[in-house]
């Protein structure tokens, strides 16, 4: 990209956030300058991936001292709005530790809160950097292919779900800045298309080559033998390992594990929660029923049916082959475990 994607940006008085809805066909950004539009922008997925809400979040912490002057809050208002914002995705645990960490600066004032927000911004950057240097080094050698690299993808990792770069994204720019990328196999991701309107928007910028397909021709992709390894994200990490990310991970996990290929996840630090053991202790966000039901504000189930609509699923840590963090790669299969390294 001849400028880095940036989702979120504080303006000085308030938010600018890319407008993800509205991506490929318009790029636009929506103002934000209140704790309602806030919160409505990342329920709405105007901004998602779990270290970009987690920014998000820790700048809705000077959103709210702003408001909170504008019209005359107290102090248990304005933490009760944080509160809010805090609680507006319960998945991704970036947005709670985020916002937690600005608020041990709340004391301080709008200053040392903005400050913090932005080291968080900054920092996010940077792990992004560094765990793409770690997982290209990881899967070439994983891999062992004496030619460019096939790989799958699901979701969107890249500069429009984090503050810069990309996390599973930004293994695969790492990837292709070296001459490592055959082709990127995008699944569209149902129910949103996050794959086929984000993650295929991104690729067109950096100009990789890649296929964007049915979440549902993944697994037999895989077991065909067109894939040399899966490289995805992830909203939360037990102790474990056990990882949930976007709803569709799971099965591409285990075509991996019957191919015998890589199953890489890419995310910083900030996304591992060492207070959970394991995934069934992860809270799995159902969405409107109506984002399975209808398509393009039509109907395409009959009126009876119900949606079911889980927002993301949990991989095992026994089918992740390996964890890329800022601080390396755990090979979570073969009994390396987040709890082990993180604490």
């Amino acid at each position: 990209m001849s400028q880095e994607l940036r989702a979120v940006e504080w303006t000085g008085t308030g938010l600018a956030l890319i407008d993800q809805t509205l991506l490929p066909q318009r790029t636009e950004t929506l103002p934000v300058h209140d704790v309602d539009t806030l919160v409505d922008a990342i329920q709405r997925l105007v901004v998602r991936g779990a270290p970009a809400i987690g920014a998000a979040g820790g700048y809705g912490v000077a959103l709210a001292l702003l408001q909170g002057e504008r019209e005359g809050w107290t102090e248990a208002e304005v933490r009760a709005a944080v509160a809010r914002v805090r609680e507006a995705r319960p998945t991704a645990v970036n947005l709670m530790v985020c916002v937690d960490r600005v608020m041990t600066r709340f004391a301080e004032g709008l200053d040392a809160v903005l400050a913090e927000a932005a080291a968080i911004q900054r920092e996010d950057v940077e792990a992004n950097r560094a765990m793409g240097v770690h997982g290209a080094e990881w899967l070439l050698k994983k891999v062992g292919a004496d030619r460019p690299l096939r790989i799958l993808t699901h979701c969107n990792t890249g500069a429009l779900a984090t503050a810069g770069w990309g996390t599973a994204l930004g293994v695969i720019r790492e990837l292709h800045s070296r001459g490592s990328v055959e082709v990127v196999y995008a699944d569209e991701t149902r129910p949103l298309l996050q794959g086929s309107r984000l993650t295929a928007w991104e690729l067109v910028q950096e100009g990789i080559p890649h296929y964007v397909q049915a979440d549902g021709a993944a697994a037999g992709t895989i077991l065909r033998g067109e894939i040399d390894a899966a490289i995805v994200g992830a909203d939360r990490i037990a102790a474990n390992g056990d990882t949930a990310n976007k709803v569709g991970t799971v099965g591409v996990a285990l075509a991996c594990a019957d191919a015998g290929i890589p199953f890489l996840v890419a995310a910083p630090t900030t996304t591992v929660d060492l207070a959970t053991a394991t995934g069934a202790g992860i809270h799995i966000e159902l969405r409107a029923e109506t984002e399975v039901l209808e398509w393009a504000g039509h109907r395409t189930a009959p009126t009876e049916s119900r949606g079911h609509n889980p927002a993301f699923d949990v991989t095992p840590g026994r089918l992740i082959t390996g964890l890329v963090t800022e601080r390396g790669v755990l090979e979570i299969s073969a009994g390396e475990l987040p709890g082990d390294r993180l604490r």
